[in-house]
């Protein structure tokens, strides 16, 4: 077996350090390796993004090359839009200036013959005749003659519908009245209304009574119609409240009388059970229908016995 002596320990030492260096110079051209692949990435990275920033330029370039053309076609459209209004301004003046030249010249329709005169008035009356008969066909039709007669009709046949109040039978009176009479005087046209009005009253009591008013306009026939009506209503009320007060004191009356009656003839019915059953002796509180008197009934009454004797 050899012999290792300090100067083989010595080599083994360093030895192992030069393996170490060794190992870490090759741990550092593999981490040198890594940067430098990282490095050419990003060189790769950097070359695209300028060819798309290169393709971006190329297309703003395209669009602003756009926008100049649609620009430039734009400004030819409204250029001839423009040329088209001064034309047609310029036709409108035109066209103005001939009828005040029309309108300023004189026109001569006289006839200038005495044959011509003659036919032209005949033909005028002609013309005015069939005029005058189409514009009375006309108005017959549907001019307003006819529905003032409507109106007035309808004003004297009418009226209140149930359920109608007196303020919306006057609106609708006034209504009429302003279609029918439209060319009555104003003192005239009210008196009518009122008249009207009073007539279309449906309670015959409240219609008696606001005519025995006499009241000149319609407003007044109105107002007195309305107080005349809530008296009655409150009349009809006090009434109705009074004739409940008095069925109800007549009938608790009668209540008395019939629980009086019954609680007689029960006391009287228990007393002749309890009679028959337990003892024959009498109840010295019964009491005889006939004499009411206490101490026997009314087939033992002594009054009637002394009746059929005499």
């Amino acid at each position: 077996m050899p012999v290792t002596g300090p100067l083989t320990r010595s080599m083994d030492k360093q030895f192992e350090k030069l393996f170490a260096m060794m190992a870490e110079m090759k741990a550092g051209q593999e981490q040198m390796k890594a940067v430098q692949d990282e490095m050419k990435a990003g060189q790769e990275e950097m070359k695209a993004g300028q060819e798309e920033m290169k393709a971006g330029q190329e297309e703003m370039k395209a669009g602003q090359e756009e926008m100049r053309v649609a620009h430039a076609g734009l400004e030819q459209k409204m250029e001839a839009g423009k040329e088209e209004m001064r034309s047609g301004q310029k036709r409108m003046e035109k066209g103005q200036e001939e009828m005040k030249a029309l309108i300023d010249e004189p026109v001569n329709l006289w006839p200038r013959s005495e044959g011509q005169r003659r036919r032209f008035f005949k033909e005028f009356q002609n013309k005015l005749t069939d005029l005058t008969t189409i514009e009375k066909a006309l108005e017959s039709r549907f001019g307003d003659s006819h529905l003032t007669q409507f109106y007035r009709i309808e004003l004297k046949t009418r009226r209140q519908k149930p359920g109608e109040s007196l303020q919306d039978l006057a609106a609708y009176v006034e209504r009429l009245m302003s279609l029918a009479y439209a060319e009555c005087p104003l003192d005239v046209r009210e008196s009518l209304a009122a008249q009207y009005f009073v007539d279309a009253i449906r309670d015959e009591d409240t219609q008696h009574s606001t005519r025995l008013m006499d009241a000149k306009d319609l407003k007044s026939s109105l107002a007195y119609s309305m107080k005349y009506e809530a008296a009655r209503t409150v009349s009809k009320t006090s009434r109705h409240v009074r004739s409940m007060g008095t069925e109800d004191h007549t009938s608790r009356e009668r209540d008395d009388k019939f629980e009086f009656f019954f609680n007689r003839l029960e006391k009287l019915l228990n007393s002749s059970v309890s009679g028959r059953k337990n003892t024959p002796r009498r109840d010295p509180n019964v009491t005889c229908w006939k004499c009411n008197k206490k101490g026997h009934v009314q087939r033992e009454c002594q009054a009637i016995t002394s009746n059929q004797e005499n």
